[in-house]
C-alpha cells in the first residue's frame, strides 16, 4: 500500500546487503600499502637453494616463500617480497624482470621493487639476501 512505511524485513535486508557491499568495497580498498600482507617479509632466514639458480641479468621467483631474487651482476643479488603492496596476493609470474600480481593486474620492476603498473602505488619491500656455501638466504640477518 502506498504511503505506509517500509516493512521491517525491508529495512533489515537493505541494511545487511548495504554492510555486505561495504565490506566487498574495503576488501579492495587501495589506502593499504600492504594489502592483506600482514608479514610481507620472512621473519627468519629462509634458504632459498643455488645462488646459480637465478640468471644474471633477470630473476626469479620463490613462491611459496613469497619472494622474488634478481641478479644484476654476477655474485650480486636483490630480493623483494612477491606479496603485491595493493591487495596482498603473491605473483604469479616473472617475466624478464617484471612481476605479475594474477589478482588485479599490478605489475613491478622485481629489480627495485616499484610498481610499474597499477593498482598498486606502493614499492615492494626489500629483503636483506646473502650468499653462504653457494646458496641463497634471505630474511633478517642475511
Amino acid at each position: 500500500m502506498p504511503g505506509q512505511p517500509p516493512a521491517r524485513r525491508t529495512v533489515l535486508k537493505g541494511a545487511a546487503l548495504a554492510g555486505a557491499a561495504g565490506v566487498g568495497a574495503a576488501a579492495c580498498s587501495t589506502e593499504s600499502k600492504l594489502g592483506h600482507a600482514q608479514v610481507p617479509t620472512p621473519t627468519a632466514p629462509v634458504d632459498l637453494g643455488t645462488a646459480d639458480a637465478v640468471p644474471v641479468g633477470g630473476a626469479k621467483l620463490y613462491r611459496e616463500q613469497r619472494l622474488v631474487v634478481s641478479c644484476p651482476a654476477k655474485g650480486q643479488y636483490k630480493a623483494f617480497s612477491a606479496q603485491c603492496t595493493h591487495a596482498g596476493c603473491v605473483f604469479d609470474k616473472v617475466e624478464g624482470t617484471e612481476g605479475n600480481c594474477p589478482c588485479h593486474g599490478s605489475r613491478f620492476d622485481v629489480t627495485t621493487g616499484k610498481p610499474l603498473r597499477g593498482p598498486a602505488t606502493a614499492a615492494l619491500p626489500e629483503v636483506p639476501v646473502r650468499v653462504t656455501g653457494g646458496k641463497l638466504v634471505a630474511g633478517p640477518e642475511a
